[in-house]
């Protein structure tokens, strides 16, 4: 019997995403979708794979009967509602930050590690932040064969990874700033957003708009940001490497979707670029883009809306014995949270 799957947080800005990514799925395992939000968008009607759908309101009855439970909702609404969900039968998939480092939930990007979906002792499988995954292919790519040992990496996020929030305060900038021959002093951009009358609250703690802000997440300790900190944890974890030495500097930057990262991978065993190129173009889940002679490069104008991470400017490092630098770019709403998500899902369908 096809198992069923349902989505809890079909309205949202991930949620939709979600459903764009199953009506375009080649194959379709599922025998029933169940569409699940808060109860002020029961009663929605969404279309999936040609079939009219009611969003229901979450409560627990709604897991009965539902053997995969795709969540795309705040860390808070998972923790309290996936462990309903597989308490009721069903192997919670969940999108948010509530449990990626809890030692009984895998951390899984089907392409790197998929059998540990196999162990969930919780009955919850946790999706990697989207800063991360943006370079788990081309790493999974790499390590088998030669080792990953250290990693330094500089992000350049997208304002869509803070949300709905976050690109209507980068556009609002754009219109604000756009046309005002800023830039020929300090404060221009400042004060240019402040004449637009646009609120001081912001989700980026300087403009976002002709700016790049080192800043991703809240405040830890010694000064690291928590989206510093996903990567370097999450990484370990993913690729099973808990002495991994990682370094990152998360920037958010003036772009809509799609995150960026530069990549300085070092190995235990010597790796050249060819045998990199040859790697990433056997990946089925990435695409080499590296002839920066002739302007090709991934950058996330090309990638936004790509199901692929797209991977360019491959290096052999100076200075600096087995280890390459790289550019990987990958659309945060889909790689980076639905389509890993849904791809977890079908694998566990086809284990069903």
């Amino acid at each position: 019997m096809a198992p069923v799957l349902a989505l809890v947080g079909a309205t949202g800005a991930v949620g939709t995403v979600m459903v764009d990514i199953m009506n375009s799925r080649p194959h379709w395992p599922w025998g029933e979708v169940r569409l699940i939000a808060s109860p002020r968008s029961a009663g929605k009607k969404i279309t999936v794979r040609g079939q009219e759908l009611t969003v229901r309101a979450l409560a627990p009855e709604v897991f009965d009967g539902v053997d995969i439970a795709m969540f795309d909702v705040p860390d808070a609404v998972s923790a309290e509602w996936a462990p309903i969900a597989a308490a009721r039968g069903a192997v919670a998939v969940d999108n948010s930050g509530a449990f990626r480092m809890d030692p009984d939930v895998p951390l899984v990007v089907p392409e790197v590690n998929a059998d540990k979906v196999d162990d969930r002792p919780r009955g919850i499988i946790s999706n990697p932040n989207c800063t991360t995954l943006s370079m788990m292919a081309a790493l999974g790519a790499l390590h088998p064969t030669f080792g990953l040992r250290e990693l330094v990496v500089a992000s350049y996020q997208a304002a869509s990874g803070a949300g709905q929030d976050g690109i209507d305060r980068l556009q609002a900038e754009a219109a604000a700033v756009a046309g005002k021959g800023v830039g020929d002093r300090a404060g221009d951009v400042r004060e240019a957003i402040a004449a637009a009358g646009l609120p001081a609250d912001s989700p980026f703690p300087a403009p976002l708009a002709f700016n790049v802000v080192p800043w991703a997440g809240s405040a830890k300790e010694d000064g690291w940001a928590s989206e510093e900190l996903k990567v370097r944890n999450e990484s370990r974890k993913i690729l099973g490497i808990p002495d991994l030495k990682v370094s990152a500097t998360c920037v958010r930057v003036p772009v809509v979707t799609t995150h960026s990262l530069a990549v300085h991978a070092t190995f235990a065993e010597p790796v050249t670029v060819a045998q990199a190129h040859e790697l990433f173009e056997a990946a089925p889940t990435l695409v080499l883009r590296d002839d920066p002679a002739n302007g090709v490069f991934p950058t996330p104008a090309d990638v936004v809306g790509a199901d692929p991470t797209y991977v360019g400017r491959v290096r052999q490092a100076l200075d600096f014995p087995n280890t390459l630098d790289f550019f990987v770019c990958g659309d945060n709403l889909r790689k980076g949270a639905a389509l890993n998500t849904y791809e977890i899902a079908e694998v566990l369908a086809a284990r069903a």
